[in-house]
């Protein structure tokens, strides 16, 4: 015991309440200063996010190809071969082959899709819903050219999940959220509902899937891209002026199926689900 060694272990005891003091003591000042300047931060913060936005969006446009789009008021959708910006991210490039959508007008409001499996269905309404929300944004888009009607909110419904947790079936939650968007889409909303009834028995799959086409075509007239299995449902189009049928383009060639990815007028008559399930060399 020294003295000397008394005041240094003072010292290294107390430090840690001392630099707290400190570091309280310069936070107070440091604040009190910038709150004299708090409206020119902020109003530089602002600026400096826009300029970050924008720039990310021209650097993204210029290095991707993305064009223009015609902002209107009206309802027709059309994308001029577009590209999912996510997918053709992730593939060889120049290996994506675009796909061209026009709906929207008063004959094309309820759009059936049919078509394979694997033929690019959920592509290409994936893709529009991107462009929609990318235009609106204020970005360019991946496409050749597009004129986008504005909306007030885009609904979709693709893909399977569960919540088992909450004793929620794959099935049940897809009821859930199709019900929600029905409940909340407007004329001016585009839907997306990607093999709607698929998770339950074949009529009543068929029944709800379309119930629930009669119910946006008369009661929410939304620009709506629905994509089924259920080719039965392709005689909506002769039962209502607003309702289209689209395929997927396909075509068998030595034995194997080849796919087009081009959405044409039209209904498909198969799903070419068997040739499909050939491709994973299923035994």
């Amino acid at each position: 015991f020294t003295d000397e060694l008394k005041e240094l272990e003072e010292k290294i005891l107390s430090a840690k309440e001392k630099l707290t003091e400190l570091e309280l003591d310069v936070l107070e000042k440091t604040v009190v200063e910038i709150d004299g300047y708090k409206d020119d931060i902020l109003h530089l913060a602002k600026f400096i996010s826009w300029v970050d936005i924008f720039s990310g969006f021209a650097a993204l446009s210029v290095e991707n190809n993305y064009c223009q789009p015609e902002i209107n008021e009206g309802n027709e959708i059309e994308i001029i071969d577009g590209r999912h910006p996510v997918v053709e991210a992730v593939i060889p490039k120049g290996s994506y082959v675009p796909a061209t959508v026009v709906i929207g007008s008063a004959d094309k409001r309820f759009n059936v899709i049919t078509g394979p499996n694997m033929g690019g269905k959920s592509t290409v309404m994936r893709m529009t819903a991107l462009v929609v929300l990318l235009a609106q944004t204020g970005c360019f888009v991946p496409a050749k050219s597009a004129k986008i009607g504005m909306v007030d909110s885009i609904f979709t419904r693709v893909g399977a999940s569960d919540n088992l947790s909450k004793g929620e079936s794959t099935f049940l939650v897809e009821m859930k959220e199709t019900s929600a968007i029905l409940n909340a889409a407007t004329s001016k909303s585009l839907i997306i509902l990607d093999e709607i009834g698929r998770g339950t028995g074949t009529y009543d799959g068929i029944s709800l899937a379309r119930a629930i086409a009669e119910h946006i075509i008369n009661n929410i007239n939304a620009v709506t891209m629905f994509a089924t299995h259920y080719h039965i449902l392709t005689e909506l189009a002769e039962d209502f002026d607003s309702a289209y049928n689209f395929h997927m383009g396909a075509r068998e060639y030595c034995g194997k199926i080849r796919f087009t990815y081009q959405m044409k007028e039209g209904g498909s008559s198969r799903s070419f689900g068997v040739e499909v399930a050939k491709l994973t060399d299923m035994p």
